[in-house]
């Protein structure tokens, strides 16, 4: 009776060790990945934890006569609506990746991943759902992972989805947003209003963060897929229509570049300006699209089978 007491012990502390084990091995930083749709191993600690990099989630702005912090060619994120324009510098980006706003009541969050180059903007409802996002820590083919708050599932920024969580499979809105030199614009926008630095952390975003890597052509972390048509870190402009994926590399792109092209059964233009460090993509009806500037390792990773537009 004493052995078979034992025995029942000694399996059932087995199984809770090996219960804790399996709930381990399913979570980083606190996330449950038991159902993610992306594989375990393919998921990276990018260093700092869960909301190490601090969202920006009350943001303030300022007048462009107050910003004293920005050189003509730094690139700022702008965006636009009704009567509102909003530039968000990556200087600030760059140390926060996420700022969730509410721009002529529209709630939107803009994202940035240092490690990609990509700075996206999207929706903050989803599924009828307002959403706030954290930064998470994680990271998956290099690109940053967010999280919304409220169910604590993990979001894709490239692939535009969640991964993980109840909210698995749930899609995010892409929002048009503009790529171009603070001094481009504060000229196409002179009554615009400025992100300050005024975040409620303590950063230096005079500092040119993240300048070694981006002078690179390494990555910190593997990509599962590798084309070799450009190198890692040249510059493309990555746009989807209808379920079609495209890139244009800013290096094969003429100084005022005009081009039409076709995709997703659409015609579109695709201007680009390299002074400003502009870039549009419009439909037929004049209306932009979404696109993205992206390193070419990056949007390969996500869109392997992405066409690449050849002048």
């Amino acid at each position: 009776m004493i052995n078979t007491q034992k025995q029942v012990q000694v399996l059932t502390l087995i199984m809770l060790i090996c219960f804790a084990f399996d709930v381990y091995a399913q979570t980083k930083n606190g996330f449950d990945l038991s159902n993610a749709s992306i594989k375990y191993e393919e998921i990276f600690s990018g260093g700092p934890p869960r909301d190490g990099i601090p969202s920006i989630d009350k943001p303030k702005f300022i007048d462009i006569s107050q910003v004293d912090f920005l050189q003509d060619d730094d690139i700022v994120i702008g965006l636009v609506r009704a009567d509102k324009a909003r530039a968000y510098p990556s200087r600030i980006l760059v140390w926060h990746e996420i700022v969730n706003d509410i721009i002529d009541g529209e709630a939107v969050v803009v994202t940035y991943c240092p490690l990609c180059g990509t700075a996206m903007v999207f929706d903050r409802h989803i599924a009828g759902k307002l959403h706030t996002f954290g930064v998470s820590g994680l990271l998956y083919q290099s690109d940053v992972l967010m999280y919304d708050r409220e169910s604590e599932s993990l979001w894709s920024q490239l692939a535009m989805k969640s991964v993980s969580g109840s909210e698995l499979g749930n899609k995010l809105f892409w929002l048009p947003s503009e790529h171009l030199t603070w001094k481009a614009w504060r000229e196409k926008y002179p009554d615009g209003e400025v992100l300050s630095t005024d975040t409620g952390h303590n950063r230096n975003y005079s500092s040119a963060a993240y300048s070694s890597y981006f002078a690179s052509d390494q990555t910190m972390f593997p990509v599962r897929y590798t084309r070799k048509e450009l190198s890692k870190k040249v510059w493309v402009i990555g746009v989807i229509i209808n379920g079609q994926a495209k890139a244009y590399a800013v290096n094969k792109l003429s100084v005022n570049s005009v081009i039409k092209d076709n995709l997703g059964n659409q015609k579109i233009t695709i201007k680009y300006d390299a002074e400003r460090k502009h870039h549009q993509i419009m439909n037929q009806q004049g209306e932009q699209i979404p696109s993205v500037l992206v390193f070419w390792f990056a949007w390969q990773a996500f869109y392997p089978q992405t066409q690449l537009w050849n002048p």
